[in-house]
C-alpha cells in the first residue's frame, strides 16, 4: 500500500534534485568553460588572463570586506564634534556671532596670535555636514562608484538583491541630507537675509555634493571624475567656510524665520522617506525575503542619522533663538526620541505584514520613528511661527 507513496515522493525528490543540478550547472558553465580555454591558451595568454582573475578576485574580495565594515559608526557622534570645537561651548552667541577673547578656545597648536583673530562663533552645522562628507568618503569607501558595484551579481544591481548593499543605502542617505543642509546653507544661513552675495565656499561645496553619487573614473560621456574625489572638495570648502567665519569674514544668518524654513525642508524630507518606507510595505511582505527591505531601511537609517547630528548642531548655532522661543524642552525632547531610534540595528532587515506574528516590520518600526521625529519637528516649527 505505501509503495506508490514512497515512489511518489521518490519521483519528487529526483526531480528537485536534478533541478537543483541544472541550476549549479548553468551557473556554473561559464567558469567551467573559461577554465577549459585557460588549459588550453598559451602561456602568454594564460599570465595575462591570470592577472586579470586575480584582478578580479582581489576587487571582489575588498568590495565584500568594505560593505561588511563601517569604520567609526557611532550614533554619537555629534557629542564628538561638539568637544572638538573651540567656539562649541559659546552658548550665549549664535553662529558667526562675534567672541570675547576668553570664549574662543586657542586650538591644539596654535599660537596666540592665531587664536586672539578667530572671535567669531564657527557653525556647527557646517561642521557636522563636512564631518559627516569625511565619514563618507574618507573614513569609509563610497560604495556606489564601485566598478563592483556598479557590476552588480551577475549582471543584477546590488540594491535587487538582499546581499552588499546596505552601506551603500546607508551613505546615501546621509548624503541626502547632506544635499538638503548644504542647499540651506548656501540659500538662507550663509547670507544675510537673501540680499547678501552667495559665499563662494558654500556653493562650491553644494555643486559638489550635487555630483553623480555612482560616477566611476569612465561615464557614458568619456572620462569624468570619481564621486568621492568631487566630495572631498566639498570638505575642503565646508572647513574653509567655517574658518571665514571664526575670523568673521563670513556670514551665518541666525535668524528664527530661516530656523522655521530649514525645519520645514528637514520636515518634507522625512515625511518624504516614510513614503518610501509606506510604498515598499505595501509592494511585499515578504518578511525575510524581501531584497529590497534593507536598502530601504537602511537609507532611512542614514538619514535619520545624519539628520541627529545636523539638527544637534543647529541647536548649538540657533541656542539663542531656541532660548529666546523657549522650546529648549521641545527640542531636546526630538533629539532623545531620534538618538533612541539609532539604537534599532536589526541584523537582518524584515518586511512582514504588520499584522504578522513571526515576521517582523521593520519598515514600519522605522516609518514610526521617522513620523516621530517629524512631528516633533512640525510642533517646533509652530511655536516658531507664533
Amino acid at each position: 500500500m505505501l509503495d506508490p507513496i514512497v515512489s511518489f515522493f521518490t519521483r519528487i525528490f529526483q526531480w528537485i534534485g536534478r533541478g537543483i543540478g541544472l541550476l549549479i550547472g548553468v551557473l556554473l558553465w561559464p567558469f567551467l568553460w573559461l577554465g577549459r580555454w585557460y588549459i588550453s591558451s598559451g602561456w602568454i595568454l594564460k599570465a595575462v588572463a591570470g592577472v586579470v582573475i586575480v584582478g578580479i578576485v582581489a576587487s571582489y574580495a575588498y568590495f565584500f570586506y568594505v560593505t561588511q565594515f563601517w569604520t567609526n559608526f557611532d550614533p554619537d557622534y555629534p557629542n564628538q564634534i561638539e568637544a572638538a570645537s573651540t567656539t562649541a561651548q559659546a552658548t550665549d552667541a549664535v553662529a558667526g556671532d562675534q567672541l570675547p577673547a576668553s570664549a574662543a578656545a586657542p586650538a591644539a597648536g596654535a599660537t596666540p596670535a592665531a587664536s586672539a583673530a578667530q572671535t567669531c562663533k564657527r557653525s556647527e552645522i557646517a561642521a557636522t555636514a563636512a564631518d559627516l562628507v569625511d565619514f563618507n568618503v574618507n573614513q569609509n569607501a563610497w560604495i556606489s562608484s564601485m566598478l563592483v558595484s556598479k557590476l552588480g551579481f551577475f549582471g543584477i544591481p546590488w540594491r535587487n538583491t538582499p546581499y552588499f548593499d546596505n552601506k551603500a543605502a546607508f551613505q546615501l542617505g546621509i548624503n541626502q541630507v547632506l544635499r538638503r543642509t548644504t542647499t540651506e546653507l548656501v540659500d538662507t544661513l550663509g547670507r544675510a537675509r537673501g540680499t547678501s552675495r552667495i559665499d563662494q565656499n558654500l556653493q562650491d561645496a553644494r555643486t559638489a555634493l550635487a555630483w553623480n553619487e555612482d560616477a566611476w573614473y569612465i561615464g557614458l560621456r568619456g572620462p569624468t571624475r570619481p564621486t568621492p574625489s568631487v566630495y572631498r572638495e566639498a570638505i575642503q570648502k565646508l572647513r574653509s567656510f567655517n574658518a571665514s567665519l571664526e575670523k568673521c569674514d563670513a556670514t551665518f544668518d541666525a535668524r528664527s524665520d530661516n530656523l522655521l524654513a530649514f525645519l520645514d525642508r528637514i520636515a518634507g524630507d522625512i515625511g518624504s522617506t516614510s513614503d518610501i518606507l509606506r510604498s515598499q510595505l505595501e509592494a511585499s511582505d515578504a518578511g525575510w525575503f524581501d531584497p529590497r527591505a534593507d536598502d530601504r531601511f537602511w537609507f532611512a537609517y542614514g538619514q535619520l542619522y545624519a539628520y541627529y547630528g545636523i539638527l544637534s548642531a543647529t541647536s548649538t548655532d540657533f541656542s539663542a533663538v531656541i532660548r529666546e522661543r523657549n522650546i529648549t524642552t521641545l527640542w531636546d525632547t526630538m533629539q532623545v526620541q531620534m538618538r533612541d531610534a539609532l539604537n534599532m540595528q536589526p541584523l537582518i532587515i524584515s518586511n512582514g505584514n504588520e499584522s504578522s506574528s513571526f515576521f517582523p516590520s521593520h519598515l514600519a518600526t522605522m516609518g514610526f520613528n521617522l513620523l516621530r521625529a517629524r512631528s516633533q519637528i512640525v510642533e517646533i516649527r509652530s511655536v516658531l511661527d507664533r
